[in-house]
């Protein structure tokens, strides 16, 4: 059911590089049309941009070391909980992946069930993974696109909150490819955290329905 937040949600974000998303959020803040704080911007990179870009916006940027835990066989879950304790020390209500280039485990999975979110630039199901732009050109795709779900233990396979689609035009590479479809990126995740905060996000099995009034065409967001 959709509830009227009266402050703003605790977000945090995990990024390994640019962190273009990252912007994209900030900039949402900063214009009013998310509800939302940052309240930790962590990587597992200690010279990644994102932490820098966080620091220029007067916001924490951690560095959270994975060598410690290399040679563990329990070391990716074993990191994962130094995260998650990081995570709790900022009162972290949301988890947004933002270019994070680690596979989370369950120890964060389910400490932050259905509060975790990624973006991914396909149209899942189709083309989990790494290298999608490459295979949606090589498998003769007419539209290719982005979207942002849930996290989950399965790669790429959370409940689907949002998604945008783009032509795949004859002369496309991967690149430019890529490049129009971050465009819609930086829309549909500002816009996935902003239903999390009015509270107007429903998960049944493997759907997610967005509730209070949805406009036609939420769900699916065609660039104009």
């Amino acid at each position: 059911m959709s509830t009227k937040r009266t402050d703003a949600l605790r977000v945090a974000v995990l990024a390994s590089g640019r962190g273009s998303n990252l912007q994209a959020v900030i900039d949402a803040i900063d214009a009013g049309t998310l509800q939302a704080k940052i309240v930790a911007v962590i990587s597992n990179k200690q010279e990644a941009p994102a932490l820098e870009r966080a620091r220029q916006h007067g916001l924490p940027g951690l560095f959270v070391n994975p060598k410690p835990y290399a040679g563990r066989p329990d070391s990716r879950e074993a990191y994962d909980r130094e995260l998650l304790d990081v995570l709790r020390r900022h009162d972290v209500e949301l988890v947004l992946l933002a270019g994070y280039m680690k596979i989370v485990t369950t120890v964060l999975v389910e400490a932050f069930a259905n509060r975790m979110m990624n973006i991914h630039p396909s149209l899942l199901p189709s083309f989990p993974g790494l290298d999608v732009q490459k295979k949606a050109i090589e498998w003769g795709c007419k539209l290719a696109g982005c979207t942002v779900h849930f996290v989950t233990e399965g790669v790429d396979e959370g409940p689907i909150i949002l998604q945008a689609a783009v032509p795949i035009l004859d002369e496309d590479t991967p690149n430019t490819l890529a490049a129009r479809i971050l465009e819609q990126e930086h829309k549909i995740y500002p816009r996935a955290v902003q239903l999390f905060a009015e509270g107007r996000l429903r998960i049944e099995g493997h759907r997610v329905f967005i509730e209070a009034g949805k406009p036609e065409g939420e769900a699916v967001i065609s660039p104009s």
